[in-house]
């Protein structure tokens, strides 16, 4: 499999620097053409390599990095999200998670969100690029069913980029060949409703399913089931997207979902029993459910999404209201568990809870004694101690019993360097600088003991998933409810495969009633509630947040609520005076935000409506930018930008 990938990323460096429309305009020595370069399978084959970078086989680098792009790049469907900084920011946009910045930075909640001059994702470069394919299949010396493929292999691609287009700004211009200069009626025209493009992607789709060879090209190629898998997760957003934005047509949308998600759960029937392995493995082919993923390969292709996480650059934190979501181990709320023990401390907060959460969070724990990533004693005490009637351990034989491989997750956490954290919550101010949060949860959902970690940026080979059968049941669950056919049935054959892995109690759907969970939205069904949040629990750090509310049309109930972090009480904290001084001096907060003095939440963001900011509905829909409207004002700008 490595083999076979490390010569797909030398196929994809030749193509990305060869097909480039300088080069397409000149005559090969060999006076080889674009009518002649597109003839056999194995041209199409070769060319069809460079579509793959639409998954994010670039790798920024960190210094280069333009907090700008922040709600305009790295948001999932279109998963540039590889790069250093992960797929955090469609969850960090969602008001699921925030950073360790001192000052408000999600721009939807301080009405900071602007039009940009250009970029924010109204880019058809790699549309052009699929279409050259698509317009020199017919004139090809293939057969009439390898034509068939290679057209299937290119609207999957077609279709991947047109549903990010039309989740960010709806109506977009529908563009199936390469435009030539004289088009001036697409070229300078309008925009097509939504409706019409929406009805395009899923027609190339359905035709995609019928006519692409079943296993591809080899492994971990665009096969059928990665077909079906675009298909869930397109035909979910738009039928969820017209339902609850007022628009037609949503059902057959859902129930499209529902087709293509069932012949994958028939393909797929078993969900791996390691859910951190989805994103800590160096070889994700063997794990059970996966349809399709990038293969990184050590000192060929690589990443730095492990390395970031063990800096001071890995900036991502959950906020009290997220983790209050997670579901404790008899499948209850927080608000009605018996198990609950509250959270006057992180110890008893994250017992006896959804274990997803601690594999997404670092749980809580104090060394007495530092250690090397060999977990030796070093012999060094730390300079002050905490609370003497903690189990300060428990979370650490936990995280063993968890994951039994003494490579993957383990307590205490460490930097790149190995040099160890020696607590959780580690806040920024009085704890080390690596791997710290001002909430006190801090996100680790990339780490691992295995991976290559130095000095240098882009050295991890994790591999990253793209499409696989958890998300599959999850779509499958919410549109079977929004079709009216949500059972016991369909709860076992999905939620409840879900939560055997992380130690929760089946869902009983008969049991969610009103009163479930009093926290909850009570606009939304009690049983739909349930279902979006095992959606936001089993995918959480993998960036569908924002696309979520969206289609959702609940920007204000995630976005506008108070952020806060753990528990603190002053106190606890004794020895090192300078130290101690640092957690005496953090602000604290009470659960209505008031300011707290020895004890209490530690002071995050305020509800921005409090101060007059917050969501707006324009935010569904990403503005045009300034520069393509000057070129074409016929594109027209959407509403309220």
């Amino acid at each position: 499999m490595k083999t076979y990938k490390i010569i797909l990323f030398f196929a994809l460096f030749i193509l990305i620097n060869a097909c480039n429309d300088e080069y397409l305009d000149k005559k090969p020595i060999e006076t080889q053409t674009e009518a002649t370069a597109f003839r056999s399978y194995e041209n199409f084959k070769t060319f069809a390599w460079s579509l793959y970078t639409c998954f994010g086989y670039n790798n920024n680098n960190a210094a280069t990095f333009d907090a700008s792009l922040r709600y305009n790049q790295y948001i999932q469907f279109w998963q540039f999200g590889n790069s250093q900084f992960g797929r955090y920011e469609g969850d960090r946009l969602a008001g699921y998670l925030s950073t360790y910045s001192p000052n408000e930075d999600n721009d939807y909640r301080s009405q900071n969100a602007i039009v940009p001059s250009s970029g924010g994702g109204w880019d058809y470069s790699f549309i052009r690029r699929v279409c050259l394919m698509l317009d020199n299949v017919d004139q090809s010396d293939m057969t009439d069913a390898e034509k068939a493929h290679w057209r299937s292999v290119g609207y999957f691609f077609h279709s991947y980029c047109y549903m990010e287009m039309i989740s960010r700004f709806g109506n977009v211009q529908w563009v199936d060949h390469v435009i030539g200069d004289s088009e001036n009626d697409i070229i300078y025209g309008p925009r097509s409703p939504r409706k019409e493009v929406a009805d395009k992607v899923l027609e190339n789709l359905q035709y995609a399913e019928k006519n692409i060879k079943a296993a591809g090209d080899g492994a971990n190629t665009i096969n059928v089931n990665c077909v079906r898998a675009l298909m869930s997760r397109f035909c979910l957003f738009e039928g969820t997207w017209r339902k609850y934005h007022e628009l037609s047509d949503a059902d057959i949308y859902l129930d499209e979902s529902i087709r293509v998600s069932a012949e994958l759960m028939k393909s797929f029937p078993n969900v791996d029993s390691n859910y951190d392995n989805l994103m800590n493995s160096e070889d994700l082919s063997t794990y059970r459910g996966i349809i399709l993923y990038i293969s990184f390969v050590k000192d060929i292709m690589m990443n730095g999404v492990g390395y970031t996480e063990r800096t001071s650059t890995g900036k991502y934190e959950m906020h009290k209201a997220t983790v209050e979501m997670y579901l404790c181990s008899d499948g209850n709320t927080i608000s009605n568990s018996l198990l609950y023990d509250g959270d006057k401390t992180m110890y008893d907060e994250f017992r006896n809870r959804d274990r997803r959460l601690l594999l997404q969070v670092v749980p809580p724990h104090f060394m007495n004694t530092e250690c090397d990533v060999n977990f030796n004693s070093l012999g060094r005490a730390n300079n002050y101690s905490y609370n003497a009637n903690i189990d300060k351990n428990e979370y650490v034989e936990l995280i063993k019993q968890i994951l039994s491989n003494d490579k993957s997750k383990r307590l205490p956490v460490f930097n790149w360097s190995g040099t160890m954290n020696w607590m959780s919550p580690n806040v920024l101010g009085p704890g080390q600088a690596p791997m710290a949060s001002r909430s006190g949860y801090y996100m680790w959902r990339n780490y691992n003991l295995w991976d290559d970690n130095s000095n240098q940026l882009a050295i991890n080979h994790a591999d990253k998933p793209l499409f696989y059968i958890e998300e599959v049941l999850l779509n499958y669950a919410e549109a079977m409810f929004e079709r009216g056919q949500f059972n016991q049935v369909v709860a076992d054959a999905t939620i409840n495969k879900l939560r055997i892995r992380a130690n929760v109690a089946p869902m009983v759907v008969a049991n969610i009633n009103g009163t479930f969970d009093p926290k909850r939205d009570t606009s939304v069904d009690p049983v739909l509630w349930e279902i979006r949040r095992e959606r936001m629990v089993e995918l959480m750090g993998e960036g569908f947040g924002f696309q979520d509310i969206r289609r959702w049309k609940k920007g204000p109930w995630y976005i506008n609520r108070d952020q806060m972090g753990v528990y603190v009480r002053k106190s606890d904290f004794t020895g090192n005076a300078t130290i101690v001084n640092a957690w005496k001096g953090l602000s604290l907060v009470d659960r209505d935000f008031n300011s707290a003095a020895d004890e209490g939440y530690l002071k995050r963001f305020i509800n921005p409506v409090k101060e007059g900011k917050g969501w707006l509905d324009k935010y569904y829909l990403f503005p045009i930018p300034l520069n393509d409207l000057a070129l074409n004002p016929e594109l027209e700008q959407n509403p309220g930008w």
